[in-house]
């Protein structure tokens, strides 16, 4: 299998390793990014519960959940509605939304990889195809028409190798990306939840 690797990698003038390297860079951003946003979103929702558990006004019990969950991303939102808590319903919101802005890089963070993956797997695929299939026909203009047959009929099915690998990468990448994005703005709609709690707990009129 290794020799065949080796060829495969010679016929595509090393384009073959390039997209392995490709997809193992893309693999890392998957299985990262998923138990980023399953830990995250997790969080997210108990912070959500346990604020919607929580009485009006009751600062101690924000505070509590703060603390809590004090490593998780939305837990900073708490954090920063009771430090402004004295400016204000609508002065909180703003500090809130702040604190949104300066988080959602964090869930965007290396989903660019596999943007790049989707749009480059299939042309350095194409790119080793196109080499494959110079080199195949260089046999076949050295040795003639009897003798290369064979030789450029195979040769033309591995250098189409290269290009099955990149559009396998892309396939795989678009659907992981455009279910990151998913995650994404799942994440964002979640924070703006947990923002007005937080902001209807601190500064509601106990109404419910």
């Amino acid at each position: 299998m290794w020799n065949s690797f080796i060829e495969l990698a010679a016929l595509s003038m090393g384009v073959i390793p390039v997209l392995v390297g490709l997809f193992t860079v893309a693999l890392a951003v998957i299985i990262e990014r998923l138990w980023f946003f399953h830990r995250v979103l997790s969080q997210g929702a108990a912070i959500e519960r346990d604020l919607k558990r929580t009485s009006y006004r009751d600062l101690d019990g924000m505070r509590a959940i703060a603390g809590r969950f004090g490593t998780a991303l939305q837990a900073g939102l708490v954090t920063t509605a009771l430090a402004s808590k004295a400016d204000g319903a609508e002065s909180a919101e703003r500090h809130i939304d702040e604190t949104i802005l300066d988080v959602v890089p964090k869930m965007d963070r290396n989903l660019w990889v596999l943007d790049t993956a989707v749009t480059l797997g299939p042309l350095l695929g194409l790119l080793g195809t196109i080499f494959g299939m110079m080199k195949t026909f260089n046999v076949l203009g050295g040795e003639g028409l009897g003798a290369g047959v064979s030789a450029v009929t195979g040769g033309i099915g591995e250098a189409l190798v290269a290009t099955g690998v990149g559009l396998f990468i892309a396939i795989v990448g678009l659907i992981f990306l455009n279910y990151f994005n998913k995650r994404v703005r799942l994440g964002v709609q979640q924070m703006e939840l947990i923002k007005l709690t937080v902001v209807n707990r601190l500064h509601g009129n106990g109404i419910a």
